[in-house]
């Protein structure tokens, strides 16, 4: 009787145990923790791509720095800049270790927005064909208000900002298209940073309105007005932000003493001046966060960083303990590695991902944060999206990733292609063979009678992977 007794009470203590913790959670949910238990619980256990999505389509904020390399961001290991904001991001986002561009801007940034190796649609420097379509076209057919705040490197003015998918613009059009020196460093760059010459839809603004003032003030400013503008309108935005620094020239910003004096009609470039600009780009990011929180839209938003191409060449930075040389128009580790960070409040748990991306990759994954595919129309599409990856979910991590890198054609400069993975790395045109990890400078190419049997058959593989990218 005992025995029955206490089998009785344990059934109704595991019943009211139960029932409290139902209770518990219907509370738990009901007062605004739902995102953050969503995120991690049903990501751990869903099944496809698709599975998750605390908005069917959330805000998307894409920053792209120029000129920033990996070793710059504190969180990555960078010993020479302060990069708080950037570090906060990367603390509670995911930060990327194995994300690689083209050595230089503009054949990275056709990858980036078309999601296709340059063999495909790349023509000539600054210019994308018309004919092309980008993460824009694609994001403002599901219903996104695109905007684009920055540097425009694709030619034909405020036609091909609204062809290529942009709603509206405030844009730096750079004059690239009959430049012939590309290498030439007292080569003009309209727009940054003092006094910029700005265009909002395509129509310059009157240099008073902008007299003493810095670009990228000017152009986060514009991104928090329009995400203001999209929010009452209530459509989910896409904003594309390729920010003015931290390129040439190497001048100071409204944070240093030399700016109230500084004539940027000079073209002056110093480059004592560039840590004091990777802070200003870290400043305005933290301002753009803190501002779209400060209106509301911050916790349905996703923010991405990534750099374009390395360093200049002139720019040695401190990382773990080593002094780096920039190695922006090299196709090493250094003129290619870029820093990549995701931060998703409540959807994108912290983490460090070693996974392989390279340019392509983007277009896919905005697709797969949008909940949308890529239309067939598009063509190939090289990429292979990381969204599954921000979720929690296993997706399709790349084996290697693959450059056709031939970045002006007048005067020609030749072509390189390579494949790599994070060890190992092959050049299609020479035969040589490295390992990045050893000799991120490639100084030391690996001769075929010392190879590994590992080596040999990654070696083989490569080629024949790369024989078939034409």
């Amino acid at each position: 009787m005992k025995q029955q007794t206490l089998s009785y009470y344990n059934r109704n203590v595991s019943a009211l145990l139960i029932l409290s913790l139902l209770i518990c959670y219907t509370f738990f949910v009901a007062t605004g923790c739902k995102k953050e238990f969503t995120a991690t619980g049903i990501a751990a256990s869903a099944g496809s791509e698709n599975a998750l999505h605390v908005a069917d389509k959330p805000n998307i904020v894409l920053i792209l720095a120029d000129d920033v390399g990996f070793e710059v961001p504190t969180a990555n290991g960078g010993e020479s800049y302060s990069t708080p904001n950037i570090d906060n991001m990367a603390r509670n986002g995911m930060r990327f270790t194995q994300c690689y561009s083209a050595p230089m801007c503009s054949p990275s940034r056709v990858m980036f927005v078309t999601g296709k190796y340059n063999f495909r649609n790349y023509t000539k420097w600054s210019v994308l064909d018309q004919s092309q379509r980008t993460f824009a076209n694609l994001l403002g057919d599901v219903g996104y208000d695109t905007y684009v705040a920055g540097k425009w490197q694709f030619d034909g003015g405020d036609a091909s900002v609204r062809i290529f998918g942009f709603n509206q613009s405030y844009t730096i059009f750079e004059q690239y298209a009959n430049r012939l020196l590309i290498h030439d460093d007292n080569f003009k760059t309209t727009g940054s940073y003092k006094s910029p010459e700005l265009y909002a839809n395509g129509v310059n603004l009157v240099a008073a309105n902008v007299l003493n003032k810095y670009c990228d003030d000017i152009l986060v400013d514009s991104l928090v007005t329009y995400a203001g503008r999209s929010a009452r309108n209530n459509k989910p935005f896409f904003m594309y932000y390729p920010v003015s620094l931290c390129h040439k020239p190497f001048s100071p910003t409204p944070d240093d003493p030399e700016y109230a004096a500084w004539d940027p009609n000079d073209r002056l470039s110093n480059s004592t001046f560039f840590p004091s600009m990777v802070k200003y780009m870290d400043k305005k990011i933290g301002q753009l966060i803190a501002k779209f929180d400060s209106i509301g839209v911050g916790d349905n938003t996703v923010y991405i960083f990534v750099g374009d191409n390395g360093c200049q060449r002139e720019i040695y930075s401190r990382f773990h303990g080593e002094l780096v040389q920039g190695g922006k128009m090299k196709s090493t580790v250094w003129g290619t590695h870029v820093p990549l960070i995701v931060y998703w409040r409540g959807v994108v748990a912290p983490a460090v991902n070693n996974d392989l991306i390279d340019f392509t990759d983007f277009l896919p994954t905005l697709a797969g944060i949008a909940n949308t595919a890529v239309p067939a129309s598009y063509g190939t599409i090289d990429g292979v999206s990381f969204y599954p990856r921000l979720v929690g979910l296993p997706g399709t991590p790349r084996d290697w990733i693959f450059c056709h890198y031939h970045p002006e054609q007048h005067p020609p400069s030749p072509l390189k292609r390579w494949i790599q993975d994070t060890t190992y790395k092959l050049y299609d045109s020479t035969g040589y063979f490295y390992n990045t990890v050893l000799d991120p400078y490639e100084k030391k190419r690996l001769k075929d009678n010392l190879l590994t049997e590992d080596e040999k058959e990654k070696k083989i593989h490569f080629q024949l992977v790369m024989n078939g990218l034409h």
